[in-house]
């Protein structure tokens, strides 16, 4: 059950960090690590496709020592998603904490 509520937290903090900055796969695990969430690129892939196909965040494929990296930026659709998100979860702790 908790697995349901932080996938979605998991998914705000990638489009966070995909706001703010061109982020990738290796980066995120290792961000969400950092918060206590232990990923496993079986994970997070399926999540970074979704919100790709969702167009919420856009590819930017990257030769990086001879490999090609993905790396993700949010869309436009990304950045009004994430505003809507944060006033949502703003009232909701408003009225969490207020309990």
């Amino acid at each position: 059950m908790l697995r349901d509520f932080f996938l979605g937290f998991i998914r705000i903090h990638i489009l966070h960090h995909a706001a703010r900055e061109l982020v990738y796969g290796l980066w995120l695990i290792e961000e969400l690590g950092r918060h206590g969430y232990k990923l496993s690129p079986g994970t997070l892939y399926p999540i970074l496709h979704k919100l790709e196909k969702d167009k919420l965040i856009k590819p930017y494929p990257k030769t990086v020592n001879g490999k090609v990296r993905k790396y993700y930026k949010a869309t436009a659709k990304g950045l009004r998603t994430l505003s809507e998100i944060r006033e949502k979860m703003n009232e909701l702790v408003d009225e969490v904490k207020s309990d």
